[in-house]
């Protein structure tokens, strides 16, 4: 593996984990205001996490 290809592998995977740290983030903090909408909110955040997730995924393998 060439070393430019090894950085942007690297860089894809701080960016998800950059990404879905700040969706657990928002979703804490929307909990943490409205708890009677948890159950909307996990479920917008766990979907927005693997979608994030799976591009994430998808760009590994284009690198």
């Amino acid at each position: 593996m060439e070393i430019p290809v090894m950085v942007g592998a690297g860089l894809v995977v701080i960016g998800v984990g950059i990404g879905i740290g700040m969706i657990g983030k928002g979703a804490m903090e929307g909990i943490a205001r409205q708890p009677e909408a948890s159950g909307k909110i996990q479920t917008a955040m766990l979907i927005a996490a693997a979608l994030i997730e799976g591009i994430g995924f998808a760009a590994l393998f284009a690198v």
